[in-house]
């Protein structure tokens, strides 16, 4: 199932995130899709946020990984942009995170493609002008269709 959404400025685009962040279970993974500046990490600060986070959500673009241990779940947020090849997660102990407990949200997951699981629901955000995005969810899963038939 696939559903578009938008367009969203930033702002709307935040929202948005924090609203779906609403109907996503502890254990989840998460795809999120798009070109460079499409907006992957802003995206995914609305999501963090909506868990209980308050602060800032950097990019893991250059350290692979930014954890987030929330009152209500452990959030794990992945850039694999950088990686030149998948076997490079074995030396963080990839498998680690997706336990089956955690929520993990991974920007460019074909990097680390045959090393993570496949998404319960992958985003894509894609660029209608210059300062506002189009949102497309589509559910790999029945539980993520039920998110999306919500939203």
């Amino acid at each position: 199932m696939l559903k578009p959404f938008g367009p969203f400025n930033e702002e709307q685009m935040l929202e948005f995130a924090r609203r779906l962040g609403g109907y996503l279970p502890t254990a989840v993974t998460l795809y999120l899709l798009g070109d460079l500046g499409a907006g992957k990490t802003t995206f995914s600060r609305g999501l963090i946020q909506s868990f209980g986070h308050v602060g800032a959500v950097k990019s893991p673009t250059f350290t692979l990984l930014e954890p987030y241990s929330l009152p209500s779940r452990q959030v794990f947020h992945f850039d694999l942009y950088r990686l030149s090849d998948p076997e490079e997660l074995e030396f963080i102990g990839v498998r680690d995170y997706f336990d089956g407990t955690s929520t993990c949200l991974i920007e460019w997951p074909s990097c680390g493609e045959g090393m993570i699981p496949p998404a319960d629901l992958e985003i894509t955000l894609l660029r209608s002008s210059a300062d506002s995005r189009l949102v497309e969810l589509k559910a790999n899963t029945s539980l993520a269709a039920g998110w999306l038939a919500q939203l």
